[in-house]
């Protein structure tokens, strides 16, 4: 139907033709798909089993980077306790994968993966299982993230981050105090309402046993997901509204821009997403322990956001790729890795105190000034707080 212009004249609606939406809508997801496909068959059995466990946390690191993007780069506010939010979706996803295998299966040992023409798939009802527990925890994650965001959003640079941070010890403290992990099958399946109420999830022990179903395919498929998602988003017009409050809020609120409204929708995405990472953290091998929500989880994310650029999403992957394999590469220096990785990131701070691409992409280094959200005028690379 068309609108109606202030003469009375009929605007006819643009429709998109159906190449458009081809390209813009299905292609860009088919690529995905192709990576994560790639990743499982290729990159996997190249790196052996070693590099693929680096490839794969790397891989969980640029989602909890790309998504902590969007509240410390695209919005310029200061979150220091990602890691919280992570290990939420994390402990979620583990209680559901775990027992829930204990009730479908009768034991939460990994299920055999079935093989089609001599390729194995990682497609078995554990991996459903496991999908199901990641989108829960990053539910129950974005709920917290709600519920964080609306008071403390309307707080500024130092309050905010003691905020967040302290949101971020309160978790991990609660699940040091959680109880052990005291089900066995029979159990599970006899167990009262109150007995799963009191979620036993190991304690300061941390949470063991889970099965390791994410596998590079699940693994990049969310990465790349992510990191598509939050261009778009970047360049859509909630995008440019994160970035205008980011360079001033007093001009963002001037223009109409509702400066609560948009934090928390920001803060709410990071915290979905922090919670997809921790939930596929935990179904990689790691050991899903309390200290996941610990500062220094928090500041490693930071780290990498900083590092790409504030505001950058090519920049926290790249930032997150260096990050995950460096430590490794210098694993063989011993005590003094940990002093070499300090230095290298001080001295990248120094060439390049606005991280490796500002706010731009990678893609926009040969143009000639910042491109901000997508071509509507210059952001800078600066994250005013």
């Amino acid at each position: 139907m068309a609108a109606t212009g202030a003469l009375g004249a009929s605007i006819p609606k643009h429709r998109p033709s159906s190449e458009q939406l081809l390209r813009t809508a299905v292609l860009p997801w088919f690529v995905v798909l192709v990576l994560a496909v790639l990743a499982q068959i290729v990159l996997q059995p190249l790196l052996g089993e070693y590099g693929a466990k680096v490839a794969r946390q790397a891989g969980i690191f640029i989602i909890a980077a790309v998504s902590l993007n969007v509240v410390n780069g695209f919005t310029g506010q200061f979150s220091m306790g990602h890691a919280g939010f992570m290990a939420v979706g994390g402990y979620v996803a583990a209680f559901t994968t775990y027992y829930g295998s204990m009730v479908l299966y009768g034991s939460a040992d990994k299920l055999a993966y079935p093989v089609v023409a001599g390729v194995t798939l990682p497609l078995t009802t554990g991996h459903l299982l496991m999908l199901a527990g990641i989108a829960l925890g990053g539910c129950v994650a974005a709920v917290l993230g709600l519920l964080v965001g609306l008071p403390s959003l309307r707080l500024r640079g130092d309050y905010l981050a003691i905020v967040t941070l302290g949101f971020g010890e309160i978790v991990r403290v609660l699940l040091e105090l959680s109880g052990p992990q005291m089900f066995t099958a029979a159990e599970v399946k006899d167990a009262t309402v109150k007995q799963w109420l009191s979620f036993p999830v190991g304690g300061s022990l941390g949470f063991s046993g889970i099965p390791t179903y994410a596998d590079a395919f699940w693994v990049f498929l969310l990465a790349a997901g992510t990191c598509l998602i939050a261009y778009r988003i970047k360049q859509s017009s909630s995008g440019r509204a994160f970035l205008s409050i980011r360079e001033d809020e007093i001009a963002a609120r001037a223009m109409g821009i509702n400066l609560t409204a948009y934090k928390v929708r920001a803060f709410v995405f990071a915290a979905f997403f922090g919670g997809v990472a921790g939930g596929l953290l935990v179904h990689s091998g790691v050991p899903s322990q309390p200290s996941i929500a610990g500062f220094q989880a928090s500041f490693e994310i930071i780290i990498m956001v900083v590092l790409g650029g504030l505001g950058s999403i090519s920049g926290a992957v790249l930032a997150a790729i260096i990050l995950s394999v460096l430590p490794e590469m210098l694993r063989n220096l011993a005590e003094f890795r940990l002093i070499l990785y300090a230095l290298l990131l001080i001295v990248m701070m120094l060439v390049r105190p606005k991280g490796l691409f500002g706010v731009r992409e990678v893609w926009e280094l040969g143009r000639g000034g910042g491109s901000g959200g997508g071509g509507g005028g210059s952001v800078s690379g600066g994250g005013g707080r």
